[in-house]
């Protein structure tokens, strides 16, 4: 019943026996996390909360990152509390930094930095326990194997009954699978020699067919089911975890027994086959993070030379500080989104971004220190105008006095801001005695106020006289009518500023209601006048040059005028304090009067300039 079974050829054996060969470059690519934006307690907690989870894997993976980073940290806020002295002075004196520190002030780091190295002492004493136990294990193990390698070595030897062997060959084997890994330097050896003894048994000892070609079967079985799980691992889209799963195939993988001769080489060629594709997957997929990494170095380098920029750009005197600190703070928020850059460049390019931000602060801390000192002078020349006015504020002198004030808030306006806590006090001491002096000087004058309103009588009666007024016939005589109104509401003086703009627009109203399409014979004849200036320049060579650049020259006289009228009417809003205050400023309305109709004749004449050019 029982047949011998042939021994399996040399180059079978091995690739039954051997896996395929593995990257294992990600166990070491990955990155620590960054904690650049912490601070040092979150650091040190972070650090805690590791040691206190007990989790051997993750604290070797993460305690030396979190170390480099709260040195880091450390140096960063010594820097930024004015620490960075301390080896300096250590160096030049040959003391050792405590020392030196102990010399520069009391350091507020101290206590932080030594419960931290408490915490990195208690982490080192852990991993070390957990080493030598782990090593104590595997030299444990190493015994347990070698001695199940020296009991199959006497099961091969036996002559006894499959029916006895075989179950106690299966026994060893699953007491084999059960014991974990032995030292390093001793893993290939006992291995191979535990393969060898598996070999052995299978070509040497007589075993019923039957019993042998199950479990051929079977391991096949589990060969094909390892080929299925490594075929699904292709399509996983976390390579790193793929890579993973697929080590611990492998392992699986060496610890199955042979399967059946004829199907060795094809059970092994597709087993290898995905690996070979993993391992591809795994390739590209750091050769793309390379070039990620690239085009991330690349981002972070812009950042730098935008913020070297922006450093650059702050030396001017127009500088907005607070657009480039929005600036800067946005370039920052973008670098936290950039992935890392290569390994060889990440921390380079970090440290010129992280100067560039201390180069950009530390010049704005010194802008705005030097802009206190101008913000004092301000003040000193503020506080001179306050005394100025006040010394101005008793004065009768009506005329005179106004045009001094007026002067003195000129000069306010030219001077820069102070600071904000003294900028309201320091304008109402200004306002009020401005304020004193134009409120006796319109006490002084409200009997004006009467013929104020007698003025509004007989302007609303010419109003009324225009409205009832009816055209004749005769051309001329319509002209003399609206010369004749025209001169008399001139000849009024002026009337209660709350009733200006209401008593003007109904006047305008009323004369283009009633002479809309009758020019004053001034008026038309300094239109012709100028309708014939225009085609005399037009007729000759340079006409069209001329033309344009005396349209110009009206254009920026008309919006010159714009603007004196706009400031003579702010300065009206600003004495306006009290009822009567429009009675003190008839001059500036006689120059607003005046302006306004230079103003029209201006905006005539630019009208005229465009209908002969066809411009809009």
């Amino acid at each position: 019943m029982d047949q011998e079974l042939n021994t399996p050829a040399p180059e079978e054996q091995f690739r039954e026996s051997e896996s395929p060969e593995i990257t294992t470059e990600s166990e070491n690519l990955s990155e620590y996390p960054d904690h650049s934006s912490k601070s040092l307690k979150e650091i040190t907690q972070l650090f805690q909360d590791l040691l206190d989870r007990g989790d051997q894997q993750e604290m070797y993976k993460y305690a030396e990152g979190i170390k480099a980073s709260f040195y880091k940290a450390l140096k960063r806020e010594k820097i930024a509390a004015g620490f960075q002295v301390v080896q300096e002075l250590a160096a030049s004196s040959g003391e050792t930094e405590e020392e030196a520190e102990s010399q520069v002030s009391v350091n507020p780091f101290a206590e932080l930095e030594r419960g931290f190295k408490e915490l990195y002492q208690r982490y080192k004493i852990l991993r070390s326990s957990f080493i030598q136990n782990l090593e104590k294990q595997k030299e444990e193990n190493l015994k347990i194997k070698s001695e199940i390698l020296e009991e199959l070595k006497e099961l091969l030897e036996k002559q006894e009954d499959i029916q006895q062997t075989f179950p106690a060959f299966r026994e060893l084997q699953n007491r084999w699978k059960s014991v974990g890994p032995v030292p390093q330097s001793r893993n290939k050896d006992i291995w191979e020699t535990y393969q060898y003894l598996i070999e052995r048994f299978y070509d040497y000892v007589k075993i019923n067919n039957e019993l042998r070609d199950l479990d051929l079967k079977k391991n096949l079985e589990m060969k094909i089911e390892l080929c299925e799980k490594a075929e699904m691992l292709i399509d996983e889209p976390n390579i790193i975890q793929a890579f993973k799963k697929l080590q611990k195939l492998h392992e699986e993988w060496r610890e199955l027994g042979p399967v059946s001769k004829e199907m060795r080489e094809e059970i092994w060629e597709r087993f290898k086959l995905a690996t070979s594709k993993i391992n591809k997957k795994q390739q590209d997929y750091f050769e793309g993070q390379k070039d990620e990494q690239k085009q991330n170095f690349e981002k972070k380098r812009e950042l730098c030379e935008k913020i070297e920029a922006i450093i650059e750009s702050a030396k001017s005197d127009r500088s907005d500080w607070n657009v480039m600190t929005k600036d800067v703070e946005n370039l920052q928020a973008e670098w936290k989104g950039i992935g890392f850059a290569t390994k060889k460049e990440n921390q380079r390019v970090y440290d010129r971004f992280r100067a560039a931000c201390d180069i950009f602060y530390n010049t704005k801390r010194d802008h705005y220190t030097q802009f206190k000192g101008v913000m004092h002078e301000n003040l000193e020349k503020k506080i001179a105008l306050c005394e100025q006015a006040e010394a101005l504020k008793d004065s009768q002198d009506w005329k005179r006095t106004t045009d001094q004030l007026i002067n003195l808030q000129k000069k306010w306006k030219e001077i820069g801001p102070v600071a904000r806590k003294q900028s309201d006090s320091i304008w109402k001491r200004f306002r009020a005695a401005c304020d004193e002096f134009f409120e006796k000087k319109s006490k002084h004058f409200s009997s004006v106020d009467e013929n104020y309103e007698q003025n509004l009588t007989k302007k609303l009666e010419i109003i009324q006289e225009i409205n009832e007024y009816k055209l004749d016939p005769k051309t001329i005589e319509n002209t003399e009518a609206l010369k004749d109104f025209q001169s008399r509401w001139t000849e009024v003086g002026f009337v209660p500023l709350k009733d200006k703009e209401r008593i003007q627009a109904a006047y305008r109203h009323a004369l283009e209601s009633k002479f809309g399409d009758i020019r004053n014979p001034e008026q038309e004849n300094r239109i012709n006048r100028y309708k014939k200036h225009i085609k005399e320049v037009q007729s000759s060579g340079k006409g069209d040059r001329v033309i344009r650049a005396e349209r110009e020259k009206l254009v920026q006289r008309f919006r010159q005028m714009e603007a004196d009228i706009a400031v003579w009417e702010n300065n009206i809003g600003f004495f306006a304090k009290s009822k009567n205050a429009d009675t003190l400023l008839a001059d500036i309305e006689k120059k607003i009067i005046m302006a306004k109709e230079e103003l029209s004749q201006l905006e005539e004449k630019i009208k005229l300039i465009d209908s002969q050019n066809g411009q809009i």
